[in-house]
């Protein structure tokens, strides 16, 4: 397991090393500053930070918010900005991966954080039409799927020795996840993560891995993950309910109260806590909310975790 300080990644979609996850996120989102979090946060050796397309004040956000937190002496970025020659911007990921190589081989856990895969292939598509190669689907080039994967599949986890991690930005135009390049994206990876309205979508994002590490960490995190996301699913049932007029019961009163404490205490992103006290916290939300019968979780975990009054 990657740590990263985030419930919504720690608790319900862990990040597992050597795994390549992208981050689908529509324009406006705080996708930048989610990997400036998780760059400062991530229990790992090193950090190596690609940035392509960006625009000068966020190539300073991260490197001011790395150096005030002390996290830049453990990082290194590659950074191409809105201003720089195209051409450059397709040089990114290869340093970014090979650098992040050169460490894993000497035995370093290294997280590659990627912004913006999309920004990656325009750059790609401009050089095509410059050379006038045939374009593919919506003018980029045939190869886009190999070009994406190729990058995608340098995280690896090197037998005896380091490993590679890859979590990329992949920006969405127009928020339509069949745009060519989230699309090719999510043949690759192991699962996404949804960034919607400043927070990871519960429903959507989805670390394939997860399974392999969650098993390990405590007793109770497959059953926290699984009830916590149950409930949410009814709190956004009991709200349509609520906009179409119909009569609150008192069990939807209860999901209402749940929904509105899950959502700020544990899906903002500004909530930074270790995977212990995450659980922890789950365990008081679901104690303040509801009766431990009321939650279909076991006797044998509500007996051990659920908190006294």
């Amino acid at each position: 397991m990657v740590r990263t300080g985030i419930p919504m990644i720690d608790v319900f979609n862990t990040l597992v090393e050597s795994q390549k996850l992208p981050i689908f996120s529509v324009a406006g989102e705080p996708y930048n500053e989610l990997l400036a979090r998780i760059a400062l946060q991530a229990e790992v050796d090193v950090i190596i930070l690609g940035g392509m397309g960006l625009k000068h004040d966020d190539y300073l956000y991260f490197r001011d918010y790395l150096e005030e937190n002390g996290a830049l002496s453990r990082s290194v970025l590659y950074v191409h900005t809105a201003a720089d020659p195209t051409v450059e911007c397709m040089l990114v990921p290869d340093i970014a991966l090979a650098t992040a190589e050169q460490f894993a081989l000497q035995d370093k856990r290294v997280l590659v954080l990627l912004t913006d895969m999309t920004n990656f292939a325009d750059a790609m598509k401009e050089v095509a039409i410059t050379m006038e190669q045939i374009p593919s689907n919506r003018g980029y080039p045939g190869d886009l799927y190999s070009q994406l994967a190729s990058r995608y599949e340098k995280a690896v986890d090197f037998e005896g020795s380091g490993s590679i991690t890859i979590l990329a930005v992949t920006t969405m135009p127009g928020d339509d996840v069949t745009h060519p390049v989230p699309d090719n994206t999510g043949y690759i990876t192991e699962g996404q993560f949804y960034l919607k309205n400043g927070r990871i979508e519960p429903f959507g994002s989805l670390s394939r891995l997860k399974q392999q590490v969650n098993g390990k960490t405590r007793a109770d995190h497959r059953t926290i993950m699984d009830t916590m996301i149950q409930l949410y699913a009814s709190y956004k049932e009991t709200l349509e309910k609520q906009s179409m007029g119909f009569r609150m019961s008192g069990w939807d009163t209860k999901l209402l109260k749940y929904g509105e404490r899950f959502e700020k205490e544990m899906m903002a992103l500004s909530v930074n806590i270790p995977l212990e006290g995450a659980l922890d916290l789950g365990w008081k939300i679901l104690g303040d909310c509801f009766e431990p019968q009321e939650t279909g979780i076991s006797s044998k975990l509500t007996d051990q975790f659920w908190p006294r009054k």
